[in-house]
């Protein structure tokens, strides 16, 4: 079941990782206020590059007595920065920095340390906006995750076939009310991290299992980015997504795929061509990505649907020297049951020139022969294509 406390605060990816120089005029940030009913003694604040998803803290400050802190910290071009309290998993409140000076006060209740029971922003106009779609958009998600128990309650008890299709119809009339919240905020948005925040929020949570949400399409996705580009021209986070959407396909489809050859997490030499009779699926990730970690759920679900029907999946980890530990960890946490490899050499892996990779999550389907015939397959396209090819 979804913990939507969690996702009222959580950042959600926007599906690409690349690399930008930001030249937008550097500007300067201030972000204070209370924090009432916490034990915490440290808060800090994080900022969230559109492009990487990567945290990166830039301020902390010891809080007062009283609840009182300030952070502050250079800024450029639009994004959205975390303010996250002493070691919890997840943040307190984000907010986007189109003020030089921004207030949040946040009210825990003393059983729930983790999450606020309310917060409130002031001199933010993009923050606040961020906030009212999260609001909204999780009231409709605790509708569907109403409607979705009382339909598990009544289908184990017999409930019957009316009362059962009233919930289902119940719950695809709520997920198009909050597709088309989410589509109505995208074109009232005033601000490029705004506009990616909203875009990568709902297809988060679309991947989750349970939220009865469907997400948008790669199509549907590129249409989305064009716009807001056309909108902030001048937003380098932006130029970075919009060109690496552009940048796919790369052109693989029709070609040999090329030989990867890399240890497995036991030091054991996997070759791609060790595989050759089969449908597989060259998955490149990591367990640092956000955007991937949000993708796995969709990889598990085809490989459960197909793993049966001459296709596997080869697992392709950029993670970082030194990370096995981590490499391992998110593999057994997301249960990718499938061959993993990596040399744990970050952006530095011979895969990444090998196969031409800007950016991860990426994927390219092989087929029995050894050719290319997809790639950059994500959530629903995923799927569609494997039941083309397999079924």
């Amino acid at each position: 079941m979804i913990n939507t406390k969690k996702m009222v605060l959580m950042l959600a990816p926007v599906f690409f990782l690349a690399s930008c120089k930001e030249n937008a005029d550097e500007k300067k940030l201030e972000v204070a206020g209370t924090i009432n009913n916490n034990p915490a003694k440290k808060i800090y604040l994080e900022e969230i590059p559109m492009t990487t998803m990567e945290r990166l803290v830039v301020d902390s400050a010891d809080l007062g007595k009283d609840g009182k802190y300030k952070l502050k910290t250079s800024t450029g071009e639009a994004r959205v920065y975390n303010l996250r309290l002493d070691q919890n998993n997840y943040p307190l409140a984000a907010v986007i920095n189109d003020a030089g000076k921004i207030t949040v006060n946040a009210v825990f209740s003393k059983e729930n340390t983790q999450f606020p029971e309310s917060y409130e922003v002031k001199g933010s106009a993009a923050s606040r906006e961020m906030k009212e779609y999260m609001t909204a958009f999780n009231d409709k998600l605790q509708l569907i995750i109403a409607d979705a128990r009382k339909y598990d309650s009544l289908s184990g008890s017999g409930g019957s076939d009316n009362i059962l299709k009233t919930i289902e119809d119940n719950v695809s009339k709520t997920a198009d009310e909050v597709r088309s919240l989410t589509l109505n905020a995208l074109k009232k948005s005033g601000n490029a991290a705004l506009s990616m925040f909203i875009l990568g929020y709902y297809q988060s949570t679309s991947n989750m299992q349970g939220s009865g949400l469907k997400g948008l399409s790669n199509e549907e996705v590129i249409q989305i980015v064009n716009e807001a580009s056309a909108k902030f021209p001048e937003h380098q986070g932006l130029i970075a997504i919009k060109s690496s959407l552009s940048a796919t396909p790369k052109g693989w489809v029709g070609q040999p795929a090329p030989e990867i050859v890399l240890p497995d997490p036991n030091g054991k030499e996997v070759k791609l061509s060790s595989f050759r009779g089969k449908y597989v699926l060259v998955d490149f990730w990591a367990s640092w990505c956000r955007p991937c970690r949000t993708e796995n759920p969709n990889v598990v679900k085809v490989w459960q649907k197909f793993r049966d029907k001459n296709f596997t999946i080869l697992g392709v980890s950029l993670d970082q020297p030194g990370q096995k530990d981590e490499w391992m960890k998110a593999v057994m946490q997301d249960k990718l049951t499938w061959t993993h490899v990596s040399d744990l050499k970050f952006w530095n892996s011979v895969v990444v020139p090998l196969y031409k990779i800007e950016g991860i999550p990426y994927n390219v389907l092989v087929d029995p022969d050894g050719k290319i015939i997809a790639e950059s397959l994500r959530g629903s396209d995923l799927d569609k294509k494997l039941t083309e090819v397999l079924q």
